[in-house]
């Protein structure tokens, strides 16, 4: 035995084998259906170097592995485009948008991000770029505040935040949908394969001079997967937990966050109005699912305390 802890997964050479197999299975897989990337390099080798460095980042890894599921699941659906399974939504869309939200501007009925492409600010586009720097970095610095207040909520956090996923993931194969930047560059006319546009959020990156969202954006895995926004959801989700952790005036921070990122979807022309709806629509009803599974489904507790007592 290489090292032995009293608690949670031991390192001996079971489980030595098992990380590396695993590790091997994720990087052939990968390859297989999405191509070489460096950045699965990078994941394997935080993966690996957390789980043999000590028992602390062990229990530390295992718990986020969570995401890491999350974030594999959608970088493989880069290999199956949901514009193959359904048509992708957007004159529809865009006209509904516009009848439920339209703004009159100069004798012109326009949708709301089409209102604020031409009367957008400077200090707005800073302000805004920062909120939508916010939507992943957020709920991964509160799920490692959660891990080290409380493991079981850490656990709640971040189920939530996958089963939340995986409802937009459904949703995205159901209802494709283009973004409204889509329309403004190429109409009503479906194009496969569209890349990813950094759209409104490109007068941040001119304004600092770089290229942040860029970046970002090119490694998205379909531009048709604009309804539900996620982007919305996940703030959501923070605040939901922050409130039930009585966290206080972080919970204030959580809400500003949230109310930026739900603006700047809709400002930058990433989302719909109707995009944030669904996304908000989206972290409802995945909170409330979760929570029925929690205190009526004995086999989910069970899987809960198990999982915590792995990373206690």
């Amino acid at each position: 035995m290489i090292n032995a802890v009293n608690d949670g997964v031991k390192i001996n050479l079971r489980s030595v084998i098992i990380v590396l197999a695993i590790s091997l299975f994720y990087l052939l897989l990968s390859i297989a259906l999405v191509g070489f990337k460096t950045d699965q390099l990078v994941l394997m080798a935080i993966f690996n170097g957390c789980f043999f460095l000590s028992s602390i980042t062990r229990k530390f890894i295992l718990g986020f592995s969570i995401f890491i599921v999350y974030w594999i699941i959608f970088d493989y659906m880069k290999a199956f485009p949901n514009y193959n399974y359904n048509t992708v939504h957007i004159a529809d869309l865009y006209n509904l948008e516009k009848h439920l939200f339209g703004i009159n501007f100069n004798g012109k009925l326009l949708t709301p991000n089409e209102y604020w492409r031409v009367n957008g600010k400077t200090w707005i586009d800073i302000a805004a770029g920062i909120f939508y720097l916010c939507w992943i970095p957020v709920p991964l610095a509160f799920a490692a505040f959660m891990f080290f207040r409380n493991r079981k909520q850490f656990l709640f956090f971040s189920l939530t935040f996958v089963l939340v996923n995986f409802i937009g993931f459904i949703v995205y194969y159901l209802y494709p949908a283009a973004p409204p930047w889509y329309v403004q560059y190429h109409g009503f006319v479906f194009h496969a394969a569209t890349p990813g546009n950094t759209a409104g959020l490109a007068k941040f990156d001119k304004y600092f001079n770089a290229g942040i969202f860029k970046s970002i954006y090119a490694k998205g895995s379909n531009v048709f997967a604009a309804m539900p926004s996620l982007h919305s959801s996940y703030p959501v989700i923070v605040l939901y937990y922050g409130i039930k952790n009585r966290l206080g005036f972080m919970n204030v921070v959580f809400a500003i966050v949230m109310l930026g990122i739900w603006f700047t979807a809709v400002y930058a022309s990433h989302h719909y109005v109707l995009d944030v709806i669904a996304g908000i629509t989206s972290a409802t009803v995945g909170i409330i699912i979760f929570n029925t599974l929690l205190n009526r489904a004995t086999p989910f507790r069970q899987f809960i305390d198990r999982y915590e007592k792995l990373i206690r």
